[in-house]
């Protein structure tokens, strides 16, 4: 187990489609997070911004574009970029210099003011680039990779589009009662099924949307904490940011084949099972004690796998799970308790941020209509591409 790191504030922008620079939602974001913690922008010693590949140059250098923003006062800067895993790597980035003493409080934003449709790859042509060439050569979108993991699902365990409608319903309603929620109407299964096929079986409603956002924490060393008269903070206990082990045999993002497990076996887990598994080991807890996950839904059928890679349940029984109401509010492990990317859409920065802000809101009691009762401990879990993992586990 690593030294613990206090959650001093947690802030958001709502997430929509704005129409506005990801610079402003990310700057609102973090004078929430900073006067939530009771603290000024002078007092931060540290800024890390997670970048974003939408905003130009500005984009590319966050952490100092949010620092401008905000009114230069020397504090060190950094910037980090790592797809949707870049808020668990900002977070991480800033755990490191709290534990290396590099600084006492750092503020950590992402932010992002993401196109209408599905994502597109970057321009120019780039023929050794496997996100350029997914696109160009198989014509191959986010939304068809959520297919072929829903008809993965469906072959192996028997899943059903009705089960993927349920998830849906679940977290529409949990949306509902979110402020910063982009969709906050609830939806019934009925209306899932008859909404457009994107990617056979998924339908729209299925899928998640991309949307403009921004999230911002504080996060302290424990001593900084007690001084700042925080008794008893939220704490991160442990960022989890592996990669993949070779060979790789489930097909994911953007890849458009495995690896050939004819010369070398493959591991006992997949690279998903390793984000929760190596953020378990180094926290010393395990699924069973956990109160609550926030999952990475960009499909509803992605967020039943989230069940069986987070340890919830064995591998087929996500269905199941879901079924019995175990993961809906009032359950024995509610998963997306926020409404998820269902509710929220990505805006890809400031998404994994977002889901520490829950579990801090989670923890201190603060969630309003949404509130898991006695909530102790949380996991968030994403995955960006090209083997980015992170998982982040927080407890009171």
């Amino acid at each position: 187990m690593t030294e613990e790191v206090a959650v001093l504030g947690a802030g958001m922008h709502p997430w929509g489609k704005w129409g506005r620079s990801f610079v402003e939602y990310g700057t609102v974001a973090a004078r929430a997070a900073l006067a939530d913690a009771g603290l000024e922008w002078r007092d931060i010693g540290s800024i890390v911004g997670a970048d974003t590949v939408r905003g130009g140059y500005p984009g590319y250098v966050a952490g100092a574009t949010f620092a401008k923003a905000l009114g230069w006062q020397g504090a060190r800067v950094t910037s980090v970029y790592a797809a949707c895993a870049s808020g668990a790597q900002a977070v991480n980035t800033a755990r490191a210099q709290i534990l290396s003493g590099l600084a006492d409080v750092v503020l950590v934003v992402g932010a992002d003011a993401a196109p209408k449709g599905f994502f597109r790859p970057a321009g120019g042509d780039r023929p050794d680039d496997p996100d350029w060439l997914r696109f160009r050569v198989l014509g191959a979108t986010n939304p068809a990779y959520f297919g072929l993991y829903a008809r993965r699902r469906m072959a192996v365990h028997g899943d059903t589009p009705a089960d993927f409608a349920q998830v849906k319903v679940k977290n529409a309603a949990l949306g509902a009662l979110n402020p910063y929620a982009r969709y906050r109407k609830p939806v019934t299964a009925e209306e899932v099924a008859a909404s457009t096929v994107v990617a056979d079986p998924l339908r729209l409603l299925d899928i998640c949307a991309t949307s403009d956002g921004g999230a911002a924490l504080v996060l302290a060393g424990m001593e900084f904490a007690r001084r700042h008269g925080a008794r008893d903070p939220v704490r991160i206990r442990a960022v989890s940011t592996v990669t993949p082990r070779y060979p790789n045999t489930v097909l994911d993002l953007p890849d458009i084949a495995t690896d050939s497990a004819v010369a070398v076996r493959p591991a006992p887990e997949t690279f998903r099972e390793s984000i929760a598994r190596a953020a378990y080991e180094e926290a010393g807890v395990g699924p069973e004690e956990l109160s609550f996950a926030e999952a990475y839904d960009l499909s509803t059928a992605l967020e039943l796998q989230w069940y069986e890679d987070l340890g919830l349940c064995g591998e087929g029984e996500a269905a199941k799970l879901l079924r019995e109401g175990t993961t809906t509010l009032g359950g024995r492990i509610p998963v997306n308790a926020s409404g998820g990317l269902a509710s929220f859409g990505e805006a890809v920065p400031a998404q994994a941020i977002a889901q520490v802000c829950e579990l801090a809101w989670q923890l201190r009691g603060t969630a309003g209509d949404r509130q898991v009762a006695g909530a102790r401990a949380g996991i968030a879990a994403n995955q960006g591409l090209f083997g980015h993992g992170s998982a982040v586990i927080a407890v009171r």
